[in-house]
């Protein structure tokens, strides 16, 4: 079965994850990563993604850019999501998410661009 593989432009730890809090909350404009300000708050992920996340009927697996690169071996230009079935295929990139100004648009241009699940 396919998987859809996401990963964020930011790293994995506790120190981490206090300073893109602060980043998202002092200079939201210049934050880093498109697809965790898409997907998540300051704080915690938005409800409407968790909801999108659990009924889309696909696995999906969230890794940080040190996750992914430990995991996989390679590097990307981040965020990426790719679609996972063996081998990893590119479904969205960074250019691509920076352009989604809303969560309601990132779903869609996820369901458009998944290929068919099988």
């Amino acid at each position: 079965m396919k998987t859809i593989v996401f990963v964020y432009n930011s790293y994995s730890g506790p120190i981490s994850g206090l300073i893109d809090i602060g980043h998202k909350l002092l200079s939201p404009d210049t934050y880093q990563c498109s697809l965790c300000a898409l997907t998540h708050d300051a704080f915690a992920e938005k409800q409407v993604w968790r909801d999108f996340r659990k009924n889309i009927g696909m696995p999906m697996e969230f890794l940080h850019r040190d996750e992914f690169e430990n995991k996989y071996g390679r590097t990307a230009v981040y965020p990426v999501i790719f679609s996972k079935n063996g081998d990893l295929q590119v479904l969205m990139t960074k250019e691509e998410l920076d352009r989604i100004k809303s969560l309601d648009e990132l779903i869609e241009a996820i369901r458009h661009a998944l290929p068919e699940r099988s």
